[in-house]
């Protein structure tokens, strides 16, 4: 492919060395038989952002832990070929000297984080670089402005919210001001507003040309405007598209799809429009040019879906009266009152620190609420042991590494219904099944922890579904899968929900909860800011202008057409004709 420079990106200057060089990359994992990735090699000059997408365990987040040499330095495995960064063989350079020129954000921030105050945090790196003091303090405030942090610079990082460790973990890369930035699902639990700073702040690293960005990134609904290079690998972590934005996304937009990667909401939109005759001439790559190029276009005659029918819900089956959680000095969630109905698929939305997960660990048991009661299925959740509370509620963390506590695949799906004395014939049974559902079958000997982030996260669900409890309530269901598998997990979630299983979502995808939840909760600054159905919440502007929601992508897109008003009030993109996506 023939590179030329998007338009939001800073082009690479002639005749500027590349930054970061990859030759024939393998890496092979222990106990791996083959290696994933497998022959990657391209380049990233001074002013690129490069976007590294492709499925699940295809070996994203492996090859950018070869960029600073974590890999093989740190972390076992086989690396062949050659990975350069400015000049310096990653193989053999001191991971510490690699530093100076590689910043890594993790896909889990609680990796890096270690210190004991926000500030010190973003101090560290800079201070092992032996910088001046006054240089480190105006390192570490510019990046904690950037990422909105600078007012909490006293805080622990363990009583910020996930979103705002990961907010933090950018602010300790922004502080180091490395040549190469590299950022592994960097907005995975981020709020809108979150993904807005976090981008403007990485438009400014590339804005004066020297220096790059290798990013790997789900949410290409931000991202987009943000990349001008596309690197895709398939599932066997073989480079086979290379090139810019258009090239990439809009020319291979359905291959990118067959394989199962993650493409603008726009893009799966149009790609299904056109299977039924709307003759888009250019894939669009965000809701405005989807909307502008329908406008182009005369009216189709097209099949529409029936429109969705109210689904029943039963009795009350979480019942939160008064809940109130406090951590150090702040109080994380204010009497709360809450009822879930038996059946309902609810998400429960906001800006990050406003109590989501705080809610629903305490609603799943996880947390013991110091005030208030919470009750699943007439239970005090207080009261329940924990193997009789698994009966009741299954239970989904953000970061699926906090609730491993076996060393195999097979033995983690296993370890509650061993709690419950099951015959180990029936343990068998439902792990297999597990094993199967969420593609991790030739898996179930490896330890969970060198499971990639995508597989991680669907055995962590499949920890929480193999009990058969009534409630199941998921963080961030769709953190790490590629479309694909995100695809599955959701629709597999709708089927429980269809057998009766009640299901209560933490997100920050509006697009998600417009095609799955009949109810969104909408918290705020610990309290219940609304309470109602996806219409309604993401129509209320004043809403959305106080707790930062996103429009989801299909409502911008579609509201008001003039040209097309078949399409006008559809949400969701299985309703779209054409087809699935």
């Amino acid at each position: 492919m023939t590179a030329h420079p998007h338009p939001t990106a800073t082009a690479p200057r002639a005749g500027v060395p590349a930054l970061l060089c990859l030759r024939n990359v393998a890496v092979t994992h222990l106990e791996a038989d083959r290696p994933t990735p497998a022959d990657v090699s391209f380049e990233v000059h001074p002013g690129e952002v490069v976007l590294l997408l492709g499925p699940s365990g295809s070996g994203k987040s492996t090859l950018a832990l070869t960029l600073n040499g974590l890999l093989p330095h740190a972390v076992p495995g086989e690396v062949t070929g050659t990975v350069a960064v400015d000049g310096a063989d990653a193989a053999t350079t001191p991971v510490a000297e690699l530093a100076q020129t590689v910043a890594m954000v993790f896909q889990d921030p609680d990796a890096q984080l270690i210190t004991g105050s926000v500030l010190d945090e973003v101090c560290f790196g800079p201070e092992n670089l032996r910088l001046p003091v006054p240089e480190v303090l105006a390192r570490a405030e510019a990046a904690l402005r950037r990422v909105g942090l600078w007012e909490r610079r006293d805080d622990s990082p363990d009583v910020l919210s996930g979103g705002g460790r990961q907010r933090l973990a950018i602010a300790c890369a922004l502080a180091m001001a490395s040549p190469l930035l590299v950022l592994d699902e960097p907005t995975a639990s981020l709020d809108p507003a979150g993904v807005a700073e976090v981008y403007a702040a990485l438009r400014e690293v590339v804005a004066e040309g020297d220096r790059a960005i290798v990013l790997i990134e789900h949410d290409l609904d931000a991202a987009v405007e943000l990349v001008d290079r596309v690197v895709a690998l398939d599932g066997d972590g073989r480079v086979v598209a290379d090139g810019t934005v258009d090239e990439v996304l809009r020319d291979r937009a359905a291959e990118l799809h067959d394989l199962g990667v993650w493409l603008p909401t726009a893009t799966l939109a149009a790609l299904r429009l056109r299977r039924a005759g709307y003759a888009l001439p250019r894939l669009p790559l965000t809701p405005e040019e989807l909307r502008a190029s329908l406008e182009g276009l005369p009216p189709v005659p097209a099949s529409l879906p029936r429109p969705i029918l109210e689904r029943p819900v039963g009795e009350s089956i979480v019942a939160v009266r008064g809940l109130t959680v406090t951590r150090g000095r702040t109080t994380v969630l204010q009497d709360v009152d809450l009822d879930v109905r038996a059946g309902e698929f609810v998400a429960v939305v906001g800006p990050n620190g406003a109590g989501k997960t705080t809610l629903v660990q305490a609603i799943s048991g996880v947390r013991t609420p110091p005030r208030g009661t919470v009750r699943v299925d007439g239970h005090d959740v207080r009261r329940l042991p924990p193997r009789q509370l698994s009966r009741h509620v299954g239970f989904v963390f953000q970061n699926p590494e906090h609730q491993f506590v076996t060393t195999t695949v097979f033995d983690e799906i296993a370890h509650g219904l061993r709690r419950r004395r099951l015959p180990e014939a029936e343990v068998r049974a439902r792990v297999d099944e597990m094993l199967d559902r969420f593609g991790l079958a030739d898996r179930a000997d490896t330890h969970p922890f060198l499971l990639s982030g995508g597989q991680k996260r669907r055995l962590s669900v499949g920890t929480a579904l193999v009990g058969g409890a009534r409630l199941l309530v998921l963080d961030e269901p769709t953190y790490g899968q590629d479309r694909a598998r995100a695809d599955e997990m959701m629709a597999m979630l709708d089927d429980l929900r269809a057998e009766g299983t009640t299901i209560v979502v933490v997100t920050h995808d509006p697009q998600l909860v417009a095609e799955h939840a009949d109810r969104v909760i909408v918290m705020d600054a610990g309290r219940l800011a609304a309470d109602g159905s996806a219409d309604a919440v993401f129509a209320d502007a004043a809403l959305r202008d106080r707790t930062g929601l996103r429009v989801p992508p299909l409502r911008r897109a579609f509201a008001g057409l003039h040209r097309h008003p078949e399409l006008a009030s559809l949400r969701r993109l299985r309703d779209l004709p054409g087809g699935r996506s």
